[in-house]
């Protein structure tokens, strides 16, 4: 279980390091873009947290949740992710 929290955490950092807000500062789904980040970033926490702990499903659980928001927000076109499918999942 280690391991796997391992893998999913680099790959997870690395969504990170690269999801930039892509909705205009003005419009109504900026704070929503914003929550989605706030979210992954918490999650994300939640899961270092979790495996300092060795506490290694909770960390899995936590750090899936926290790609799952920037999945989701690259979906929704709330970030620009630049067409990277290999961390995210785009609709074209």
């Amino acid at each position: 279980m280690r391991s796997e929290y391992e893998r999913y955490r680099e790959v997870t950092e690395r969504a990170l390091g690269r999801v930039k807000i892509a909705v205009p500062e003005r419009s109504f789904l900026r704070e929503v873009a914003e929550d989605f980040l706030r979210m992954a970033k918490a999650y994300f926490q939640d899961a270092e947290h979790f495996a300092e702990e060795g506490d290694y499903l909770r960390a899995v659980g936590a750090v899936y949740y926290a790609h799952a928001w920037l999945d989701a927000g690259a979906r929704l076109g709330l970030f620009d992710v630049g067409e990277d499918e290999d961390l995210f999942t785009l609709y074209r």
